[in-house]
């Protein structure tokens, strides 16, 4: 089964201070092992990176910053993303509209996977995020354990 990660779990594990890092790579692991295919799309890519080289940054450990970067170039190959930013334009209104349905809950990006999961027939994020859960279409996996219920 085809398995989005959302940005709390990469965030997670790429980053091993982060708060989700041990819970994140154990999904991450469980995914892999399981036999599932991990889908890592454009957008959680970005926003992942942007939130991790901030959070160092701030944090002032600018020298973990390169360490990070050569890992997602490693780890996370232009080959191995789903791109799907160029799909924006064509579901602009279905986001808008699962945004407005969920009152802001969903924001830009998390609808955007939304409808890219929905369109790709991905029944399942990986995600810390319960906002996922108000998406009826996708299943929300936080702990290992979420994998026997797919």
């Amino acid at each position: 089964m085809k398995i989005v990660i959302d940005s709390s779990v990469l965030v997670g594990i790429l980053s091993p201070r982060d708060m989700w890092h041990e819970k994140a790579v154990a999904l991450w692991q469980a995914i892999k092992e399981g036999g599932h295919t991990a889908i890592y799309l454009d957008c959680v890519i970005s926003e992942s990176v942007s939130v991790a080289v901030r959070r160092l940054y701030e944090k002032k450990r600018a020298s973990e910053i390169e360490r990070l970067l050569h890992r997602l170039e490693t780890d996370f190959t232009a080959d191995a993303i789903t791109w799907v930013f160029p799909d924006v334009p064509r579901l602009y209104p279905q986001i808008i509209s699962l945004m407005t349905q969920s009152g802001g809950e969903l924001n830009f990006h998390d609808a955007l996977i939304a409808h890219v999961c929905r369109e790709r027939g991905i029944l399942a994020i990986a995600s810390f995020d319960a906002d996922f859960d108000r998406v009826s279409w996708l299943r929300r996996l936080a702990v290992p354990d979420d994998l026997s219920l797919i």
